[in-house]
C-alpha cells in the first residue's frame, strides 16, 4: 500500500520570496551562463597524450 505524502512544513521566508516574485517578477541573473560548447577549456591538453585524441 502506498504511503500518503507528508504535507510540507510552512516556510515564511519562501512564502515572502514567492509573493515578491509575483509583484516584481523574476530577477535577472547576475552572470550570463555561456553554453558548454562555447566555453574555454579549463585545463590544457596533455601534449604526451594519445595524438589521435587531440581535437
Amino acid at each position: 500500500m502506498a504511503k500518503r505524502k507528508k504535507p510540507k512544513k510552512f516556510d515564511a521566508d519562501a512564502e515572502v520570496r514567492a509573493i515578491a516574485r509575483e509583484r516584481v517578477g523574476t530577477v535577472k541573473p547576475g552572470q550570463v551562463i555561456v553554453p558548454k560548447d562555447q566555453r574555454k577549456p579549463k585545463h590544457k591538453q596533455d601534449p604526451l597524450a594519445d595524438p589521435d585524441a587531440v581535437s
